[in-house]
């Protein structure tokens, strides 16, 4: 009898599935300063409370347990490297960061990440949440900041000082004008005239004139602003604003064709370091924001 064995070989495949890499998530230190800058992005603000540092700040720096703020739109992207200036010490542990204002005293704060670039920083104190974009410096569009907050930089001085009127251009009532002041506070609107002779100390103008302002913007034109300067004697008083250096404007008065250069006198900064020690001035710029209820629930436990 014959017999014949039958041999019948299986290959089988065996399929490998790689399971996704989990990122391992950043501590809080490393969120911080992963960016060089953050931009205080005011306008998201969600809550009806105020942190007095985050309110003032264009951007704010975290280094190595020191807090950096550009608080003035004069000199930013110069001040401190880009930074701005020293103004608080900060602790980060466990999401949370605790900050030590030199002015403002203590607010800690949970941090959310929100997205690669964007965070949130949440004051349990004042149930307020701040939300902040991260840039490095060389790609900060600090240009965008400082034209696109104009209004502020006009009140970064006691008074604009006029120190040229051309010759050309008819005559009208605002050749008579010598000072500007654009008011902080309350009211970011608010603006006072002079007559007074030019040269005299900002301290000792007479502000004979007292009205309302507006700054406006050029269709593609970055550059180049409108203002308007609301005048009951002699109407709006409109002109075309270039901004010449950290201390000097300019304005086109089309209506007559005269330029006028205004000169900043009397530099407000926000956080003034003298003899080493941080002093406030007593004229307080407060942002404007929408006052909108902060649906973040405590999670601190």
């Amino acid at each position: 009898m014959l017999f014949t064995s039958c041999y019948r070989e299986t290959l089988v495949e065996t399929v490998i599935i790689e399971q996704p890499i989990e990122p391992i998530p950043l501590t809080v230190n490393e969120l911080l300063s992963s960016y060089e800058l953050w931009y205080v992005d005011i306008n998201a603000t969600l809550g009806y409370g105020e942190t007095p540092f985050l309110q003032k700040a264009f951007t704010i720096s975290f280094l190595n347990g020191v807090l950096y703020a550009n608080n003035n739109i004069v000199g930013i992207g110069n001040s401190g490297d880009g930074f701005g200036i020293d103004v608080a010490n900060y602790d980060a542990y466990k999401m949370i960061l605790d900050v030590n204002h030199d002015l403002d005293g203590f607010s800690t704060f949970d941090v959310f990440q929100i997205n690669n670039s964007r965070i949130e920083l949440y004051n349990p104190d004042n149930d307020t949440s701040y939300f902040l974009e991260g840039y490095q410096r060389d790609e900060f569009d600090y240009d965008f900041v400082f034209y696109d907050n104009i209004h502020y930089f006009l009140q970064e001085y006691e008074a604009w000082e006029k120190v040229y009127t051309s010759e050309f251009g008819a005559l009208n009532a605002f050749d008579s004008e010598n000072y500007l002041q654009f008011l902080a506070g309350g009211n970011d609107s608010t603006f006072r005239s002079s007559k007074d002779d030019i040269g005299m100390n900002p301290n000792y103008v007479f502000w004979d004139y007292i009205g309302l302002y507006g700054v406006g913007n050029i269709t593609d034109n970055l550059y180049l602003k409108t203002l308007t300067l609301d005048y009951d004697y002699m109407g709006n008083a409109f002109f075309e604003l270039t901004v010449i250096n950290d201390k000097t404007i300019e304005l086109f008065h089309p209506a007559s064709e005269t330029i006028y250069q205004f000169k900043g006198r009397g530099y407000i900064q926000y956080l003034k370091t003298t003899d080493g020690k941080k002093e406030q001035k007593n004229k307080i710029r407060k942002f404007k924001k929408d006052r909108i209820e902060n649906p973040r629930e405590k999670t601190r436990v």
